[in-house]
């Protein structure tokens, strides 16, 4: 049983969860729209070519989210994470449209894994390390899921906050062992699309793979990427043989990785490092 101060803890980080969880629904809808504004206005500078007329502004913060379906702008009080989505049976206030199941998931999954941050490490620099790395990979995986990309605007802070947080002893992995890992799961995605791409002519995977994985040896050690990217690629496998079986894969016939590397991340917090090892006998 764990002590009152443990329970506090974890309900406060869950309640930050949950609010962060809404945040992040946000950030996984606007953000790869945001890079392809950006990635239109370079092109059209490069090219020399008009620019596209001057747009309303979008970012995380402006517009204010609105309904989908009917442009109906959604409220301070239509917008509190799960309750909303109950109190308003999962519909539109205004034109009754079905609201997806993935917002309040998302919210709820988020408040879980920042409860369980909270349960292991406390309201402590460490905990909220870990809660910072479990957004980051929530965002990460349902992007890729979305869209196929996974945005440096995201990776490369984790990788970062991975790094900063082994030197500042916020883990349990020592800064070479972080840094190592970091060069290792980089260099090893990086090496396998090369040799896919030279042996196929065609791109297994995208850059972003593998600053993910870079990232996931940060926060984990070296030791570790060998059995995460084993659970990653066994289980992307069996889902994307399920989807073709289903017709479920999408267009060009692929399933993103970064879900599964995101997935092994999750199991490494969860499960810890040394369990993850076992699994696959390492």
């Amino acid at each position: 049983m764990g002590s009152g101060v443990q329970w506090l803890d974890c309900g406060l980080l869950a309640l930050l969860g949950l609010l962060i969880g809404s945040f992040l629904n946000v950030v996984i809808h606007r953000l790869p729209k945001m890079m392809e504004r950006q990635w239109a206005a370079e092109c059209a500078e490069m090219s020399g070519t008009e620019p596209a007329p001057e747009q309303a502004p979008f970012n995380l913060m402006v517009p204010r989210s609105r309904c989908p379906h009917c442009g109906h702008l959604i409220a301070w009080y239509e917008n509190i994470p799960v309750v909303s989505y109950v109190a308003l049976r999962g519909r539109c206030s205004d034109c009754k449209k079905s609201i997806t199941l993935r917002y309040p998931l998302v919210e709820l999954v988020t408040g879980a894994l920042f409860g369980f941050c909270a349960w292991q490490w406390g309201l402590t620099a460490t905990g909220l390390a870990w809660c910072a790395f479990s957004a980051a990979l929530v965002a990460l995986a349902l992007i890729d899921w979305d869209t196929t990309l996974l945005p440096d605007d995201i990776t490369l802070p984790l990788l970062w906050l991975g790094l900063v947080a082994s030197a500042l002893q916020w883990t349990p992995v020592p800064l070479s062992t972080s840094l190592w890992g970091a060069v290792a799961g980089y260099l090893s995605l990086w090496s396998v699309y090369w040799l896919f791409k030279l042996v196929t002519g065609k791109e297994g995977m995208g850059y972003g793979d593998f600053k993910l994985f870079a990232a996931l040896g940060a926060w984990f050690g070296w030791p570790v990427l060998i059995p995460m990217i084993l659970m990653a690629s066994i289980i992307g496998a069996i889902v994307g043989i399920a989807m073709k079986f289903t017709t479920g894969l999408r267009e060009g016939g692929y399933v993103p990785f970064g879900p599964f590397l995101a997935g092994a991340g999750f199991a490494a917090l969860l499960l810890g490092p040394d369990t993850l090892r076992q699994m696959v006998n390492l």
